[in-house]
């Protein structure tokens, strides 16, 4: 019997659980949860008599390699910082390992290891990164395949709000972990465009006139997302001229998010003690403290949307 183990029931894993689930009903496999929220991973797979949910303090090194020891495969739905840990298991175990996350330096640098053990570890197995790599690299070896020569490569990806679901200014709804909402982009990003690396800061990425016309949608806004140089190698584009990855959002939301930024909102300089605070109240003490209130006056009532916007969020 195949044993899975998913480390990880948090927002992005619920639809992965079911799917798990129900796949491994189907094909008589074994399957295991664990998170470190009692609650969540129980509530995660109730309704799946066959998955046994596990509450795990992931830097419990004892019951972690446990788990990683009776798998044949593992899928890390953890936040990036703690995949390590589990590739370290895996490597040391001789078990395979899938994550939704982008690769970093340290798995990276593992690679000689895994190759010489014989295992699959994939990475960026999401929607981005992950079906944007598969969909990408489809195109391209069949143009490629066709004698075609690509001068220019675009990839536009993102979860977007189902248009029955899509109630709220902000045209967005939270599907992941919301830090990492607020923490998208603060590395700025960089491509390539005309034949020279572009760069852009945080402040600078949240241009709503950066548009593409998706049809039967009309016109979204989008960002760079991160570090798109990188990839063109591995899609072995190195002759393009240009070279861009980017983050789909509805342009209300990009438009509202660089005001989010201009009013440093999400800044990480100043720590709140938030209890008992309404956000109102959190809203007032954030423009005292940084002499942003006219600022922000300014802003709403230049801009209605962005007023609506806040109000929604509770000013």
């Amino acid at each position: 019997m195949k044993k899975l183990v998913v480390f990880g029931a948090g927002k992005s894993a619920t639809c992965l659980i079911d799917y798990l689930a129900a796949a491994a009903a189907r094909y008589d496999w074994s399957m295991t949860v664990a998170d470190g929220d009692t609650h969540t991973v129980t509530e995660k797979t109730k309704a799946w008599p066959h998955v046994k949910p596990v509450a795990l303090n992931v830097t419990d090194g004892v019951l972690r390699q446990l788990l990683v020891q009776e798998a044949d495969i593992v899928i890390s739905l953890l936040p990036p910082s703690l995949h390590f840990l589990l590739a370290q298991d895996c490597l040391q175990f001789g078990k395979h390992l899938l994550t939704a996350s982008y690769t970093d330096d340290a798995i990276r640098a593992l690679a000689p290891a895994i190759r010489e053990k014989g295992l699959l570890f994939l990475c960026e197995m999401g929607l981005d990164p992950g079906i944007d790599h598969m969909s990408a690299l489809e195109m391209i070896r069949r143009i490629q395949a066709d004698g075609g020569h690509i001068k220019s490569f675009s990839s536009h990806c993102g979860g977007l709000v189902a248009p029955e679901s899509d109630n709220n200014p902000w045209h967005y709804k939270i599907s992941w972990n919301p830090r990492n909402v607020v923490m998208a982009g603060k590395a700025g990003a960089q491509y390539r465009q005309d034949g020279k690396t572009a760069a852009l800061d945080y402040k600078s990425l949240f241009q709503s006139n950066r548009t593409v016309n998706i049809p039967g949608l009309g016109p979204l806004a989008y960002y760079p997302n991160r570090d798109s140089l990188g990839y063109i190698p591995l899609y072995g584009l190195e002759s393009a001229d240009d070279f861009i990855r980017t983050t789909l959002r509805y342009p209300g939301f990009c438009s509202g998010w660089k005001h989010i930024v201009d009013l440093q909102l999400t800044d990480e300089t100043i720590v709140y003690d938030t209890d008992g605070m309404s956000l109102q109240q959190f809203f007032s003490q954030h423009f005292d403290r940084f002499k942003l209130g006219a600022a922000y006056d300014k802003l709403i009532s230049a801009e209605p949307l962005f007023r609506v916007q806040m109000e929604y969020l509770g000013t």
